[in-house]
């Protein structure tokens, strides 16, 4: 990152828990923001022990701990975009809005941590309720997958015309713009990511590789953020976004004994 003398460089702040095995999660959303030249700041929602081959425990820190660590950052930095991650419970959920509806950050960017990749419901109904009266209103952006976009909705999203239908019902909730991510959907030989806010609709596509990636939904959530924060158009910050996360994903690397591979994030910023 370089800046000149006097000058602060752009900052984005994630809201989010921890991955101690360092692929999702903080973790992941401050590789993004180095990688795209912003400061990261954090927040930290929750604290996991967990590698490459699962979770062993989390720790969920005291709400008002949790705020105390947004009023640091909001107190001392200018900050261009927030990217929220898990949040785990309709009390952490009602502590980010407030703190959100207090500073009114130019953008939000909101990964709706709901559903597992074991497919297990992660948050409990009155989580869910406040995710969706509280968080979606204050959206610059939300980027669901199918899973929790179904869950959201409560609707099924078995094919490519449902998913079509999801996304205006998507931004209906309450976001200014839907980025419904594809890769939980048989589409053939490529992931289709479907984008729409008030005048644009798009489609970005990438072929589809047989990996098994840690923390890609953090990590676009996270791009688009830093894109944000760099001035980039919301349909191009997503675009971009989504480009990044494909490139990182092929040249990701597999660090733990488990068979799940790690995003490389500085080497998707090569040429």
């Amino acid at each position: 990152m370089i800046t000149l003398p006097g000058s602060r460089p752009p900052c984005a702040l994630t809201i989010a828990g921890s991955d101690s095995g360092g692929g999702a999660g903080i973790q992941a959303d401050l590789k993004t923001f180095a990688a795209h030249g912003v400061h990261g700041l954090s927040a930290i929602t929750a604290l996991t022990a967990q590698h490459t081959r699962g979770v062993t425990a989390v720790h969920v820190p005291p709400v008002p701990f949790l705020r105390a660590q947004i009023d640091a950052c909001f107190d001392d930095f200018e900050i261009g975009a927030v990217k929220l991650g898990m949040l785990a419970s309709a009390e952490v959920i009602h502590a980010v809005a407030d703190a959100l509806e207090a500073y009114r950050p130019p953008h939000v960017v909101l990964d709706p941590v709901m559903v597992a990749t074991s497919g297990a419901r992660l948050l409990e109904a009155d989580a869910l309720d406040a995710l969706r009266g509280r968080l979606l209103p204050l959206a610059t952006v939300l980027t669901p997958n199918i899973p929790e976009a179904e869950l959201l909705l409560d609707a099924r999203i078995a094919d490519s015309a449902a998913a079509d239908a999801a996304v205006p019902a998507l931004r209906a909730l309450g976001a200014e713009a839907v980025l419904l991510k594809g890769g939980h959907l048989d589409e053939g030989d490529e992931v289709i990511d479907r984008y729409a806010d008030a005048a644009t609709r798009s489609r970005y596509r990438h072929r589809r590789m047989d990996v098994d990636g840690h923390g890609t939904g953090c990590t676009l959530a996270s791009a688009i953020a830093a894109n944000l924060c760099l001035g980039i158009g919301l349909p191009e910050a997503c675009r971009a976004a989504t480009d990044y996360v494909h490139d990182a994903i092929r040249r990701g690397y597999a660090p733990g004994r488990g068979s799940v591979r790690v995003l490389d994030h500085f080497g998707a910023r090569r040429p």
